[in-house]
């Protein structure tokens, strides 16, 4: 088995030689990584990938910029293998990673995804905990060890507080293929793919072992969005979609956490001072509105 590890590229041409080098670095060799370039400028990046001498490596080069939601879906067409990971190009993969993943798809081969044990790092690469990840944490399935969600639990967690981390996340390529990404999303789109998994019937499995660093930092696309709002519109939209989905299952509980879409309400509210801080008076009013729910909202969230 081999475990497809693809990379949309754009962004510090230092990180990605850092993320790659760790993908490099793996104790199993059955990987196989695909650099997506998404003719981001210049040529420092084309000439390092050019020098690359692993056979396991492969660089595509796209005809135009697609961004990063119509990238994720190239991954998907692109992948071979039974298992897809689509890696951020400026995190970091620890050693065991692909083996890791390997002991835990020989467990349990049916699962529609795996989120292994993640370390959230700064652009520097030390370690940090901010607010996001904190909260993330609490959300998180408490028990230990290695663990399934499925059905009306695992949609219900996520619904909460979505507490995975998709570029650490290994795919069943089967499940990918099938669902896809949404066009109409940007930032949930990782949560909407999740969500169609577990109402179809799909499984997560959870484990505790750090093999993954993510990158925390504020150019990334949904830190940027979270403080003009956009993020919070579209997470709105995605919610109440979700509530009726899981309403029509019988799923009650979940469909009353995406209604009511607590921790994206107060993560709205959270972020406020940064747009008052940049004078974005459009962004405080569509932070503001989020946070409070709109008056639709709270009218259907009273009559339940």
């Amino acid at each position: 088995m081999t475990i497809d590890i693809m990379m949309p590229f754009w962004g510090d041409v230092g990180l990605l030689k850092i993320a790659i080098d760790s993908v490099l670095a793996q104790t199993s060799p059955r990987w196989r990584l695909v650099v997506i370039d998404d003719r981001y400028p210049g040529d420092e990046h084309t000439r390092y990938l050019a020098a690359i001498e692993d056979e396991r490596v492969d660089i595509v080069v796209n005809d135009r910029n697609l961004g990063v939601a119509a990238n994720f879906q190239r991954s998907i067409d692109l992948a071979r293998s039974s298992h897809v990971v689509i890696m951020g190009c400026d995190d970091v993969l620890l050693p065991s990673y692909v083996e890791r993943l390997e002991s835990l798809i020989d467990c349990y081969p049916e699962a529609s995804y795996i989120q292994p044990g993640v370390r959230v790092i700064d652009g520097s690469g030390a370690e940090v905990l901010p607010l996001a990840d904190r909260v993330k944490g609490w959300y998180r399935p408490p028990q230990h060890g290695t663990r399934t969600l499925s059905g009306e639990s695992l949609a219900l967690s996520l619904l909460r507080g979505n507490w995975t981390y998709f570029p650490s996340i290994c795919w069943r390529a089967e499940d990918l293929h099938r669902y896809g990404f949404r066009p109409e999303y940007g930032v949930v789109l990782d949560l909407a793919l999740q969500i169609d998994i577990a109402t179809h019937g799909g499984t997560l499995v959870v484990d505790d072992e750090v093999v993954f660093l993510y990158r925390r930092h504020g150019a990334s696309v949904s830190s940027v969005a979270a403080v003009d709002g956009t993020r919070f519109q579209e997470e709105r939209t995605f919610l109440l979609q979700a509530a009726e989905a899981c309403k029509a299952l019988g799923w009650h509980r979940a469909a009353r956490a995406a209604h009511r879409h607590v921790s994206s309400r107060l993560s709205a509210a959270s972020r406020i001072p940064s747009a008052l801080r940049n004078g974005d008076m459009a962004g405080v009013r569509e932070l503001g509105r989020h946070s409070m729910g709109s008056a639709s909202d709270q009218r259907r969230d009273s009559s339940r």
